[in-house]
This record gives structure tokens, C-alpha cells and sequence, in this order.
């Protein structure tokens, strides 16, 4: 072993491979990475696994269920110090559930001295409450507080409703996109897709649809109209009657009279005769299908028009109450959801549904977050209007 002086002292300096191999071995165990399922439900741990498969590691050490009075507890079994853990949470629907289970996992992890907590929630629940109405409330915003109360660092997520929930939240949020493996099964799955239409669900959409339109290179056209009328504001207290003088003393306000909005029923512009029709809303397709009215009364004016195969495409199929049904009877050809929800229910009430896995691109982007990679690669030819 070499032998160096310093100032009169002698230090011995050893070029052992074998400390120098065990410093890497503790860092890679330091920066370690762990992937959990925060959902009792098969659906989920079926795509916690093939995340895990994809990514080539075993699947966390949990137990997640329900105590006899209802309340949720988790147990982690192995060790989460130092490491980065990534928390794998569809919704089912039961919601509520699931964000506890979700709440408690974060916070045990948290308490248990974890280094990043990563919540990979592909569909995320309450996000059609992310706007003020009447006299309700955020509650998006609301959750969003709740996790990053419980330990959660960073989400990973899928097509949310509005872009600008990623507001609500005090630490980084990655909104990926569906539309790449929707794009692929209609040209893969769709016989004959080049004689298809792209149908925008409404006006505002039309911008959006243009966006798979021409990815697509088909034509596009835009439905008007609605086959139910909304809902009166009247008791929101915006229509009260002004003041008069009896009662106050001063001359009431004299507003000009406001003409309430009436949509006509549902038109197409342009020609869908002879056509696939593939039916997309907000963004290009839907992120959300639940209620299916609109859907099935769309698709009976698209028939009438000359469609002759109608294809309703979506991000989040939750298919709730008695949508199946309603699919099966309507005059639409398939309903093509992602698993980001579990529907499996659904499909054996429904032969009309069909499954894209999106697995591949949860696990990629877990992938690069732990490594520090840029996330630019997973949104490469999406569209701002996306």
C-alpha cells in the first residue's frame, strides 16, 4: 500500500476497489425506488402490476382494507426510508374510499420517513367541482390541500378535466395525455378509418377535434345543440327583484332585461353520410364519460345523417349507473375508454366497450421522474389544444 507524507505525517491512501464498489452499492440503495398500491381492488393492483412489469421491479409490500367500523387502515411491510415511492390510486367507485385509502398511505409513508411521496392517480376524482357554482364549492381544491397536507410531493396524472387544476396544487403536477394510444387504436382497430369523420361534440370542441382531425388527416365536423335543456339559475338569487321605493325609500335599479340562453336540438354541420363517425367532446375526445344521454341521442342523429358505424371515443370511462345499458341499446357501434378506471363491471354488461392500456406511459414517466429525465419526451407531437 502507498505511503504519502503530509506536513510530517503519513497517510496511507488505498485504491481498493472494493470500498470504492461498496460507496456506489449505498448510494443505490439510498436512491432507491418503490412502487405501492393504494387500492385493495383487483383493478388496480392489475394496473399496479403491469406498471411494475414495465418498469422490471416487484410491487410494494402492503396491506390496505377496511376495519369492522368502516375505517380505513394501511400497513406498509418493508422499508420506505430514503427511498422515492410511487403510489399507484385509481378511483373506483366507490370515491371517497379511495381518497382515504390514498390519504393514509401517503401520511404512513410520509411518517415513515419516505424521500418523495409520488401519487400516480390517472384519473383525478373531483375534478368536475373545480369551478364556483352558486353556492357550492371548490372541492378539487380542496383535495389537492388534503394531499399535499398528507405527504404527497408530486402527482402524476392523466387528462384532467381543466388544465388549470394544476393550479390548485403547491408542488409539481404532470397532466399526461391519452389521445397518442386513442390515435393508434383507430387507425389499428377501426377497419377501414380512412373513410371516417372526426365529430366534434360542440362548437367550442371544434378546435380541439381539429387537432386529431389532422393528425388523422380526416375531414372534421361539429354538432350544435343539445338534446336536454340545462338547468335554471333562477334560485341562484340572480333574478331577485330590484328595490323599490315603498320599502327603501330610493328608486330601484333599472337593469336591462337579460335574455336567457336557449341552444336549438342537436344539428350537424357538415356531411357524415356514408361516413365513420368517430364522436369526440373536450379535449379531442372526452375526458370523462359517466352520463351517456347525450351520447346516445347524438349518435341518433348521426345515424339518421347517413353514419354508418358511430365510435364514441374517451379518456376516464366511469360508466355510471345505467350507461352500459344505455350503450347497448343506442345506435353506437363501440365506446373506447382507457384503464384508468376500473370498468371491468361494465364490459361484462356492455360488449360495446373496449380498453386501451395506457400502462406503458405511466411507466415511463415514473421512470424519468426517479431519474431526473426530462418529461418533454412524453408529450412530443401533442398539441397545445390537447
Amino acid at each position: 500500500m502507498p505511503i504519502r507524507r503530509f506536513g510530517g505525517h503519513r497517510s496511507l491512501v488505498s485504491h481498493s476497489p472494493k470500498l470504492s464498489y461498496g460507496y456506489k452499492k449505498m448510494n443505490v440503495s439510498r436512491s432507491g425506488y418503490r412502487v405501492f398500491s393504494a387500492n385493495s381492488s383487483a383493478a388496480c393492483t392489475e394496473l399496479a402490476k403491469k406498471i411494475t412489469e414495465r418498469l422490471g421491479v416487484e410491487l410494494g409490500k402492503s396491506v390496505v382494507y377496511q376495519e369492522s367500523n368502516s375505517e380505513t387502515r394501511v400497513d406498509v411491510k418493508e422499508s420506505v426510508r430514503g427511498q422515492d415511492i410511487f403510489i399507484i390510486q385509481t378511483i373506483p367507485r366507490d370515491v371517497n374510499t379511495a381518497i382515504m385509502e390514498l390519504l393514509v398511505m401517503a401520511y404512513a409513508l410520509k411518517t415513515s420517513c419516505a424521500k418523495n411521496i409520488i401519487g400516480v392517480i390517472p384519473y383525478f376524482p373531483y375534478s368536475k367541482q373545480c369551478k364556483m357554482r352558486k353556492r357550492g364549492s371548490i372541492v378539487c381544491k380542496l383535495l389537492a390541500s388534503m394531499l399535499a397536507k398528507a405527504g404527497l410531493t408530486h402527482i402524476i396524472t392523466m387528462d384532467l378535466h381543466q388544465k388549470e387544476i394544476q393550479g390548485f396544487f403547491t408542488f409539481p403536477v404532470d397532466n399526461l395525455r391519452a389521445s397518442p394510444f386513442l390515435i393508434q387504436y383507430i387507425q389499428e382497430e377501426i377497419p377501414d378509418y380512412r373513410n371516417a369523420i372526426i365529430v366534434a361534440k360542440s362548437p367550442s370542441a371544434a378546435k380541439r377535434a381539429q387537432s386529431y382531425a389532422e393528425r388523422l388527416r380526416l375531414g372534421l365536423a361539429v354538432m350544435h345543440g343539445e338534446a336536454h335543456h340545462s338547468e335554471s339559475d333562477m334560485a341562484d338569487g340572480r333574478h331577485s327583484p330590484p328595490l323599490s321605493r315603498t320599502t327603501t325609500g330610493h328608486t330601484g335599479l333599472e337593469l336591462p332585461v337579460m335574455m336567457a340562453k336557449e341552444k336549438p336540438p342537436i344539428t350537424v354541420v357538415g356531411d357524415v353520410g356514408g361516413r365513420i363517425a368517430i364522436h369526440c367532446g373536450k379535449p379531442p375526445c372526452d375526458d370523462i364519460i359517466d352520463d351517456v344521454e347525450d351520447y346516445v341521442a347524438a349518435a341518433e342523429i348521426l345515424k339518421e345523417r347517413g353514419a354508418y358505424k358511430i365510435y364514441i371515443m374517451a379518456t376516464h370511462g366511469l360508466l355510471s349507473a345505467e350507461a352500459p345499458r344505455l350503450i347497448e341499446e343506442s345506435a353506437i357501434d363501440e365506446v373506447v375508454v382507457t384503464n384508468t378506471v376500473p370498468h371491468e363491471v361494465q364490459k361484462l354488461q356492455c360488449p360495446k366497450i373496449k380498453t386501451v392500456d395506457v400502462s406503458m406511459i405511466l411507466a415511463e414517466a415514473i421512470r424519468r421522474i426517479h431519474n431526473g429525465e426530462s418529461m418533454a419526451y412524453l408529450f412530443r407531437n401533442i398539441a397545445v389544444d390537447d
